[in-house]
C-alpha cells in the first residue's frame, strides 16, 4: 500500500477522543456467518488470484521514547479479543464463502534490531507478505528496534477486516489498551459496537431489496463505456504494478478551489471530481464518462471495526461548451444521486450489468477513480513521540486514479497501473490535470474546451498504431501466427487501397525491426465475438487457442452443463459468461465444480478470461492433453498413489515447483500437496494433486497416507507454531520410507567460526524462524520411522515468481529496493569477507531428490545444500547493473548489521548433485530473476 492508499484509509483515523468507561466484552453471534458484500469482494479478489498484498493495510509509525514492547503486545491481543473480525478466518462450504471467528490467541510481536538503512526493506517486506484468509490471522505486527528508545511499529491488517472508518477505533483502543497494560491497570473503554457478523447478517437479509435497487443503478450505467485512454491488461494473474506521478500545486490553489466550490454549493472533493471529469473529457475526446469514488457510510457501525466501504460509480456527460461552474453542478448532482444509493453493493450492480460491465477489449467499465487525500498521520501511543513512516508497495487498485493531496504542501497526483496506461501518457495527463486545476482556481467560469489539456491516446503496439494512423486503414489488429511470428490484419478502403506488402513497407519506416509483423493480411472485415471484441481465433493464419480443439462433445458438454447449473440455463457454445449473468462468485464456483468433475486444474480467473463454454472446453482439453503427455512419460495414473510415489509439500513455491519438475523428469510418480486454487499452475500437470494446507492437519495426514517418500518443502515463514504442528501431523501419518525435510541455514544461528561444517551445533542469535526449523528437525529425527534426511538450504535463487519476490522483499530486499530507487548503498567494510550463501532451485531439487531414495546418502544426518558464496560487493554491483540503477556502492561502518555474514557453509555430502549445470551460475540466474 502506498501513501495515497494509506491516506485514503487514514484521513479520519487520527481524530481521536479517549472514552472513560469500564470495558465490557463484545457479544459476538457464534458460528459461521455470511460475508458482507464488501468482504465478499475482498474474498473473490483473493480467490481469483488478484489479492496478494494489494489489499494489505500497513500502518507504520516511528516511536521515540520509553516504549514498553510487552505492553504493546498485550494491547494487540486485547484488541483482537474485543473485535472478533480481527481474529476471523474465511472458508467456503458448498461453493459459498463464510466467516467464522476463532478464539483469541496472543498476537506475536517480533522485535528485530534494525539500522536506518535496513528498516525500509524490512518494513516493505513485512507489509507485502500476503495473508491466508482461509486460515488467518488477518492481523500481524512487527517492531523494529533502532535504539533503546527509538522504534518503528508496523501493524498490517487485511482490508477484509478494516476500513477508514474503523481505523480510528483501532488507533484509539490500541493507545488506551497500551497505556493500561503499561500501567498495569484495567483499560477504561466503552463496550465494542455492533458485532460485525450481525451487520453482515442484516445486510444479507436485505439482498432482495438491494438487488432490486442494483437493477436501477445498472440501468443508470447502461450504454456507458470504459475510458478509451486505458489499454487491455494482458491475460493471467495481474501484477497491478503502480506508478505515481506528482506535481506541486501553487500556494493558494486549494483554497481557491474551496471558494469556487462554496459558490456552487460543492465541497473541495466535488470541485476536484469535476476537474477530473473535465480533464478526462479533453484527454479522451469522450463526453460520456464514468468515474469511481469510495463511500464509507457507517451509520450502524460507528464503534465497530470492520469493512463497510462501497464503490460509487458516477456518470456525467460533459459538454465542451459548458462553463466549468456548470460542470461542478452536474457532477455534484451525480455525486448526491450516487450517495443516496450508497447501500447498494457495487458487486450487485456489476452482476446486473453483465457483459456491459466491460468493454469489448475486456477493460472494466469502472477503471478510473478520483479522490482528495491527506498526508498520513502517525499512530500515536501515550508517552511517545510519533512520526508517520511512508510505505509504498507499488500496487494499483484502479487502472487510473486522479488525486489531489490536501496538506501543507498540496500536490496533484496521478497513479496508474503500469499495464493499463503507459508512463508517457500518464505524465501528460498529470500535467493536464494540474494545469486545469490551476486554471479553474483562477477563473471558474471558463468553458471546458478552453481549459488546458490536449487529446491523448493510450500507447498501443507501434505496428498497430502505425496501421491505424494510415487514413486508408479502417480497422486493424495484430495476432500471433500458429508458429509464433506476429501477423498484422487490416481492413482497407478507398479507390486506391494499399496492398499488404505496401503497408508493411510503410511500417518499416516507423516501427522497430523487432516489433514489425512478418506480414500484413488484408480482410474484408475483422471477425468479431458477440461482445464486439476481435475474434483472433478466426483470423487466417493466427494461432488458434485451445478452444479450436474443443469440438469434442465431452469437455464442451460438461462445461455447458456446469454453466447451466449455476446460471439457470444451458448456454450456446459461444455464449458469453458475463452476458449470461455470470460474475466473480459464479466464476469461482464454476471453476470449483469443473475442477472436481474433470480432475483438471482450473481457476475462477480462467473462467473470466475464457468467457465462453467453447473456449473454456478448449482450455480443459489442452490441459488434459498436457496431463496425458505427462502420463505417457511416467506411465502412471494419477487417481491414487502407486509404488514409489513421493509426496511433495509446498509444490506451488519456488523450491516445490523445481522438485516437481526434477521428479517428473526422473519418471517418479508424485503426489503434490496444494491448495485448490493453486492447482492450475503448470508445474502440477501430470501429478496427483492432494488438496490441503499446512494449517489443515487432517489434510496433511491424508496426503502422506500411502506414499513411499516425502519431501517436505512447505513453510509459512512467519507462523512458526503452524510449521511445527504441520511437521508433527506429517510424521504422525508417515509409515516409513525416506523423509526429506527442507530446513534452513538459519538453524545454525550465528556460528563462532567462519567455516560452518554440515550438522554443526547452532550458535547464538537464533531467530524464531531458525528455532522453528530446529524444532521441526528434532521432531523428524526423533521419530525413528525411516531414513530421515535434513537438508539445510541458504537463499534459493531460480526462475520462479515466488523466488523473484523473495529477491525483492526477503533477506536481500533492502539491497534490491535501494538499488531500484537509485539510493546510495553501504556495504560492510573491513578485511573480513561478507556475503550470501546461495543455491540454485534446480540444484536444490536434485539434492532433495537424491535424498528421497531407499538408501539416502546420509540418513539421520543434517546436510547442507549450497551452490556457492558471493560477496555482497559482487552481488550488489551486479544488481545495480541489471536494474540500470544510479546507486553508488561503497563500504562503510553504517552498513546493515544483517549483512555482516562471514560464514561459508560446507556441502561435501551432496557436492556431486549440487555441481552447477549450464545456466546455474549466480550471474545468469540473477539476471533471469531481475528480468
Amino acid at each position: 500500500m502506498n501513501a495515497v492508499d494509506q491516506a485514503d484509509l487514514l484521513r479520519r483515523a487520527r481524530r481521536r477522543t479517549r472514552p472513560a468507561a469500564e470495558p465490557v466484552p463484545a457479544v459476538e453471534s457464534s458460528g459461521p456467518a455470511p460475508l458482507s458484500h464488501a468482504q465478499q469482494r475482498m474474498w473473490l479478489m483473493d480467490h481469483l488470484g488478484q489479492g496478494g498484498a494489494l489489499y494489505n493495510v500497513p500502518l507504520a509509525t516511528r516511536l521515540r521514547g520509553p516504549l514498553d514492547p510487552a505492553a504493546l503486545a498485550t494491547a494487540l491481543t486485547a484488541l483482537t479479543e474485543r473485535h472478533a473480525v480481527l481474529r476471523t478466518r474465511y472458508g467456503s462450504r458448498d461453493d459459498v464463502p463464510y466467516q467464522e471467528a476463532v478464539p483469541a490467541d496472543p498476537v506475536p510481536l517480533p522485535v528485530v534490531d534494525a539500522t536506518e538503512a535496513d528498516a525500509p526493506g524490512l518494513l516493505a517486506a513485512e507489509a507485502a507478505k500476503p495473508f491466508d484468509l482461509a486460515t488467518g490471522p488477518v492481523l500481524r505486527a512487527l517492531l523494529l528496534r533502532h535504539a533503546s528508545e527509538d522504534h518503528t511499529f508496523l501493524l498490517t491488517i487485511h482490508h477484509i477486516a478494516v476500513d477508514g472508518g474503523s481505523l480510528p477505533i483501532v488507533g484509539a483502543e490500541l493507545a488506551a489498551l497500551y497505556e493500561a497494560a503499561r500501567d498495569r491497570r484495567p483499560a477504561r473503554l466503552p463496550p465494542p459496537g455492533t458485532a460485525y457478523t450481525d451487520h453482515a447478517r442484516r445486510e444479507r437479509a436485505r439482498d432482495a431489496e438491494l438487488t432490486a435497487a442494483a437493477d436501477t443503478r445498472a440501468a443508470h450505467l447502461a450504454g456507458a463505456r470504459p475510458l478509451p485512454l486505458l489499454r487491455p491488461v494482458p491475460p493471467g494473474a495481474r501484477e497491478r504494478r503502480a506508478a505515481l506521478h506528482g506535481a506541486p500545486l501553487a500556494p493558494g490553489t486549494v483554497d481557491a478551489l474551496r471558494r469556487l466550490g462554496a459558490r456552487h454549493g460543492a465541497t473541495l472533493f466535488g470541485v476536484v471530481l469535476a476537474a477530473a471529469f473535465a480533464t478526462l473529457r479533453n484527454a479522451s475526446g469522450e463526453s460520456d464518462l464514468v468515474l469511481g469514488c469510495a463511500s464509507g457510510h457507517r451509520a450502524d457501525l460507528r464503534h465497530t471495526v470492520g469493512l463497510s466501504v462501497n464503490t460509487l460509480a458516477l456518470r456525467a456527460e460533459i459538454a465542451g461548451d459548458a462553463a466549468f461552474g456548470e460542470v461542478i453542478g452536474q457532477v455534484r448532482a451525480a455525486l448526491l444521486d450516487a450517495q443516496a444509493h450508497h447501500e447498494v453493493p457495487f458487486d450487485l450492480v456489476l452482476e446486473r450489468l453483465g457483459a456491459s460491465a466491460r468493454g469489448a477489449d475486456g477493460i472494466p467499465l469502472l477503471s478510473v477513480s478520483c479522490d482528495v487525500v491527506h498526508p498520513v498521520e502517525p499512530l500515536a501511543l501515550p508517552g511517545l513521540a510519533a512520526e508517520s513512516v511512508e510505505l509504498d508497495l507499488g500496487l494499483a487498485k484502479f487502472g487510473l486514479a486522479l488525486l489531489v493531496e490536501d496538506g501543507p504542501q498540496p500536490r496533484c497526483l496521478v497513479q496508474h497501473d503500469r499495464d493499463a496506461l503507459d508512463e508517457e501518457t500518464a505524465g501528460r495527463l498529470l500535467t493536464a490535470f494540474a494545469d486545469l486545476l490551476a486554471a479553474v482556481a483562477a477563473d471558474g467560469e471558463r468553458r471546458v474546451d478552453e481549459l488546458p489539456g490536449t487529446r491523448l491516446t493510450a500507447a498501443e503496439h507501434p505496428a498497430l498504431a502505425a496501421l491505424l494512423s494510415d487514413p486508408r486503414v479502417v480497422e486493424a489488429t495484430l495476432a500471433r501466427s500458429a508458429d509464433g511470428p506476429l501477423l498484422g490484419y487490416a481492413v482497407v478502403r478507398g479507390p486506391v487501397a494499399p496492398s499488404g506488402a505496401e503497408l508493411k513497407s510503410l511500417l518499416r519506416r516507423v516501427v522497430p525491426v523487432d516489433e514489425l509483423p512478418s506480414a500484413i493480411v488484408l480482410l474484408d472485415r475483422l471477425p468479431r465475438l458477440p461482445d464486439g471484441a476481435a475474434d483472433h481465433a478466426s483470423l487466417p493464419g493466427a494461432a488458434r487457442p485451445a478452444a479450436a480443439a474443443a469440438d469434442e462433445p465431452g469437455p464442451l458438454a460438461a462445461v455447458r452443463e456446469a454453466f447451466g447449473e449455476l446460471l439457470g440455463t444451458v448456454p450456446p457454445a459461444d455464449g458469453d459468461f458475463f452476458a449470461l449473468g455470470g460474475h466473480s462468485l459464479v466464476a469461482v464456483q464454476l471453476a470449483e465444480r469443473l475442477r472436481t468433475r474433470t480432475g483438471l486444474p482450473l481457476t475462477g480467473l480462467d473462467i473470466l478470461e475464457q468467457r465462453t463454454p467453447r473456449a473454456l472446453a478448449g482450455l480443459l482439453a489442452t490441459r488434459g492433453d498436457e496431463r496425458r503427455a505427462a502420463l505417457a512419460r511416467t506411465g502412471a495414473p494419477v487417481t491414487r498413489a502407486r509404488a514409489g510415489t513421493v509426496l511433495v509439500t509446498g509444490a506451488t513455491g519456488g523450491v516445490g515447483a523445481a522438485v516437481l519438475q526434477e521428479l517428473m523428469a526422473q519418471g517418479r510418480p508424485v503426489r503434490a500437496l496444494v491448495r485448490p486454487e493453486s492447482a492450475h499452475l503448470p508445474a502440477l500437470n501430470g501429478v496427483e494433486v492432494a488438496e490441503g494446507d499446512l494449517a489443515d492437519l487432517d489434510s496433511l495426514r491424508r496426503a502422506v497416507e500411502g506414499t513411499d517418500a516425502v519431501i517436505h518443502a512447505a513453510c509459512t515463514f512467519t507462523d512458526h507454531a503452524t510449521d511445527v504442528a504441520a511437521m508433527r501431523a506429517l510424521v504422525d501419518g508417515w509409515r516409513g520410507g525416506p523423509f526429506v525435510f527442507v530446513s534452513s541455514i538459519d538453524a545454525y544461528g550465528r556460528p563462532a567460526g567462519t567455516d560452518v561444517p554440515e550438522g554443526a551445533e547452532p550458535g547464538p542469535g537464533l531467530t524464531p524462524y531458525g528455532q522453528a526449523k530446529l524444532d521441526c528437525e528434532r521432531i523428524l529425527l526423533e521419530s525413528g520411522r525411516g531414513p530421515a534426511s535434513i537438508v539445510r538450504s541458504p537463499i534459493v535463487w531460480g526462475p520462479h515468481q515466488r523466488l523473484r519476490d523473495q529477491l525483492r522483499w526477503g533477506s536481500t530486499g533492502a539491497l534490491y529496493q535501494s538499488a531500484l530507487a537509485g539510493e546510495p548503498i553501504t556495504l560492510p567494510a573491513g578485511p573480513q569477507w561478507a556475503g550470501a550463501c546461495w543455491v540454485h532451485s534446480a540444484a536444490l531439487a536434485r539434492a532433495l531428490s537424491a535424498c528421497a531414495v531407499d538408501q539416502p546418502p546420509a540418513a539421520g544426518r543434517i546436510l547442507n545444500a549450497v551452490t556457492g558464496h558471493v560477496s555482497w560487493t559482487e552481488f550488489t554491483t551486479e544488481l545495480v547493473s541489471l536494474l540500470g540503477s544510479a546507486s553508488t556502492v561503497t563500504p562503510g561502518p553504517d552498513a546493515d548489521q544483517e549483512l555482516q555474514r562471514p560464514w561459508r557453509y560446507g556441502a561435501e555430502t551432496l557436492a556431486g548433485v549440487l555441481r552447477p549445470e549450464p545456466g546455474e551460475d549466480w550471474r545468469t540466474v540473477l539476471a533471469a530473476m531481475v528480468g
